[in-house]
Order: structure tokens, then sequence, then C-alpha cells
């Protein structure tokens, strides 16, 4: 599948700013399964553009400053990508979580993409006693490692409500929980620590979902703005497996991976710094498009 992404963001500000410098992470990365075809950023009013180096985290990062004065800045991401990715299928060989937690711990790879990284809280995603003791449940150590990530994906697809008055972008993972509601952000951070709890190397990704669902399909949660879900490491066989606990399905090729880190600070689609006064609105919109639906 080919799907054509057009990510909008605007931003208002209550008064002019004088100097801007941010961080964009729009560009989608190349990852098993999909490939960038093609990408075009679009600034208004223009800015300088220039490409950075990611920090934490695998993400194609772009440096935005903008030093004149504005009142309004609209970054326009525009990217072709093909999808390729199968819905994975548990196997009779798949190792254990306890199996898979050794081989983490083993691992040599100090790589972005290595399991060594995703296996301590990150400043987003601490550890929680309550939320490791209700995944616990689905995460017995002998348990196939992929049999037992989407079983805890669908309990929380299940289990909570998606509301997206419940959170803001900043609420930590324990108040998502005690509400047993939010949004694919809230979901993907309960998961993921209740994954690293337990010894498994979970990563966050940060991605789109298809707009369009297939004929006679329910439309999936997180479509029209960007989506996140989780990556389980599952050895060197099999390796990241994406988990959508929003939706309680694995990630195939309805998904569509922009960037990939410990948790949404590292990966945050746009970030960085404004010299100004007064109050700003930000608003985003996203369309993910299949190019056969275009055809059509």
């Amino acid at each position: 599948m080919i799907y054509d992404i057009v990510h909008v963001t605007r931003f208002d500000y209550g008064a002019q700013v004088k100097f801007a410098r941010c961080n964009l992470r729009l560009k989608p990365i190349d990852w098993p399964g999909q490939r960038l075809e093609t990408y075009e950023l679009q600034v208004t009013p223009s800015g300088r553009l220039s490409p950075a180096h990611a920090e934490a985290g695998l993400a194609n990062v772009t440096r935005l400053v903008i030093d004149e004065p504005v009142r309004r800045l609209t970054i326009e991401s525009i990217a072709r990508v093909a999808v390729d990715r199968l819905v994975p299928v548990p196997a009779a060989d798949d190792p254990t979580l306890g199996e898979v937690a050794a081989l983490a711990r083993d691992s040599r790879d100090l790589s972005a993409a290595g399991p060594a990284s995703y296996l301590f809280p990150s400043p987003l995603i601490p550890l929680d006693r309550d939320i490791a003791a209700w995944c616990a449940s689905d995460l017995d150590p002998g348990r196939p490692a992929l049999e037992a990530g989407i079983a805890l994906a669908r309990r929380i697809q299940d289990e909570f409500e998606f509301d997206a008055a419940a959170t803001l972008v900043d609420t930590p993972p324990h108040e998502a929980f005690a509400q047993r509601r939010g949004v694919c952000q809230d979901f993907a951070q309960i998961m993921i620590s209740g994954l690293r709890a337990a010894g498994l190397p979970a990563a966050y990704a940060s991605g789109y979902i298809r707009t369009i669902p297939p004929p006679g399909q329910p439309r999936l949660v997180g479509a029209d703005a960007t989506h996140a879900w989780v990556l389980l490491w599952c050895g060197p066989v099999r390796g990241w497996i994406g988990l959508d606990p929003t939706n309680g399905i694995w990630m195939a090729g309805d998904h569509v991976v922009m960037a990939v880190g410990r948790d949404y600070a590292e990966i945050a689609p746009v970030d960085g710094v404004v010299l100004g006064s007064g109050a700003q609105s930000m608003d985003v919109s996203v369309d993910v498009a299949p190019q056969e639906e275009l055809v059509a």
C-alpha cells in the first residue's frame, strides 16, 4: 500500500514572535516494512531549514529557525510512504517473555534501535507499582512474547475508554491509568510502563494510521491525527513487533512509523523555543490517504 500523508501544524501567536527555533520530526523514518518514497516540507512564512542529528531515539530531525517577526506560522509536511508489512502471526517457536528479557539484558547493541535503550524508565514513562501489577497478569515469563503482547494490548483496548478530554499531553501514565480513560499516547505509555516493569524492552512509536478503513470495517481510532503505539522487542529473530493498544491490533499495513523513542518527549513532531509575549494556539490536521483511494 502507498500512502500520501499531509500533516499541517498551524501556530497563531497573541503577539509578534521575534525569534523561533524549532525541531521538526515530521519526516517518516525508514523502518522494516515501510519505505519513504518522496518528502516535502513547506513553511510559511519561510525560515531557515537545516538537517539536525537526533539527540535520542530514531527520527529524521529538521531544524527550523525564524528570525523575523511573525504572528502566524504554518508547517506543512507532505510524504509518500510505501508500506508492505504483514500482520504478525504468533508461532510455536516464539521466545518466551523470560527469554526475551534475558536476551535484552545480554545484548551488546547500544544503538538507537537496540533493546538496551528501552529497558529502563524514561522521563515521561516512570515505573508504577499499580500499572506493573495490572499488566503482570498478561506477562507471565513463560508465555510466548507475541501472544502476551497482543493480549495486553487488547485488554487495554477493552478496559480503557478513549476520551480526548480526559488527559493532556503532559498527563502522567498513573493518572490516565487511575481514570481508565485517555488517548493513544496514554494507552501506549501505560503499556510501555508495564512491559518495562517486567524487564522487557518497549519503545514508543509515533506516526500515522490510515484515515479510510477498508470496506465494511470500522474506522480506526487515531486517524486524522498523529497516532502512538508500542514496539515490543521480541528477540533478535523476531525483532521489534508493533502493538496498538488503542485499537487492540498489531502494527501492520495500516500504520506508518514516523519516529521511535523511549517516550513522546524524545520524538515530539514539533518542539522548540519562541521569543515573544502573549498566548499561542496550535492546530494540527493530518490526512492519510491510500493511493488507491485517490485513484478511485
